[in-house]
């Protein structure tokens, strides 16, 4: 089944749809997005999404809805504006980054990170290997000087990827041997330093992120969104795409958004998909029954 991570990217593909290359438009229709899933009772969502959204709809204007937070929730609807804005509009993706964030998280940090996921999936888009002293370039060229301690970690994760390390072991060097957490500066160079070394191997690059523990969801979906921007549908393992219980958002469905939004970045009229929300309601209650059984059943031998 999907989680959060893939209803947020669907929601950001409807609204680069409606809007355009308007920020302030993109914005406005998020905003509405959100306010609309949080009512389809959504499992895992990130506290601070959940808090931003629940003042969204009390009256919060998207420009101060966000709490000050750097959890990696804005990360994970970065890989698709990189990926329609392509590398050589930076400050387009700069601008709908800013935007998709602050709804959400305001604490500076949160930004730098979504934005250099968003980068590494529009240089993946060029479908061919980012040497990764090329990435780390064009990355300190937006926002080195604002960004330091960022900056710091995405060259550690360069180095690494060019030494051959594993994600695991890097994760041991970053100071987190047991899982990778929620937060930005932890998530933002485990998944560069993963994509670096599993550029035209999706299956790989997932595999091993998830071995990291922690907040696979997540991580795995963010890698997923950068290398599926270089592989294509055809990199994806036909029985991950066969065993995908996804309704109402099924593959089909998010094949012809994608196609949609496509056609909108070559400057062919198009338009949002229809959304089926009582359905997502349906799939979210059994979503959360098959996450409290797991959880459960997590609290018995051998586990408990």
């Amino acid at each position: 089944m999907v989680s959060d991570d893939t209803d947020h990217a669907c929601m950001v593909t409807q609204c680069l749809i409606s809007s355009g290359d308007d920020p302030d438009l993109f914005e406005q229709f998020l905003a509405r997005e959100l306010r609309l899933w949080l009512i389809t009772l959504p499992a895992g969502v990130g506290l601070a999404t959940l808090r931003a959204t629940v003042k969204l709809w009390f009256g919060a204007s998207p420009a101060k809805s966000g709490v000050f937070s750097a959890g990696n929730g804005p990360a994970m609807r970065s890989p698709i504006i990189g990926v329609y804005c392509t590398a050589e509009r930076p400050s387009l993706i700069r601008a709908l980054i800013n935007a998709s964030t602050r709804l959400t998280h305001s604490d500076p940090k949160a930004e730098y990170g979504a934005f250099a996921i968003a980068l590494a999936a529009a240089m993946a888009s060029k479908g061919r290997d980012i040497d990764p002293e090329s990435y780390v370039s064009a990355l300190s060229g937006q926002i080195g000087a604002q960004a330091q301690e960022l900056m710091e970690l995405v060259t550690r994760a360069s180095i690494s990827a060019k030494m051959g390390q594993s994600s695991e072991a890097f994760c041991s060097d970053l100071g987190l041997p047991q899982h990778v957490t929620g937060y930005m500066y932890h998530t933002v160079p485990v998944v560069i330093q993963t994509w670096l070394r599993h550029q035209s191997d999706f299956a790989g690059g997932i595999t091993e992120i998830i071995r990291c523990g922690g907040d696979t969801d997540t991580t795995a979906a963010i890698l997923g969104g950068i290398i599926g921007a270089r592989v294509g549908k055809e990199g994806i393992p036909p029985e991950w795409l066969s065993g995908l219980q996804a309704w109402p958002h099924t593959v089909e469905w998010m094949e012809e958004l994608g196609r949609r939004l496509f056609l909108l970045a070559h400057g062919l009229p198009s338009k949002g998909m229809p959304e089926n929300r009582p359905g997502l309601f349906l799939r979210n209650m059994l979503l959360l029954a098959a996450v409290m059984a797991h959880g459960f059943r997590r609290l018995l031998p051998p586990y408990g």
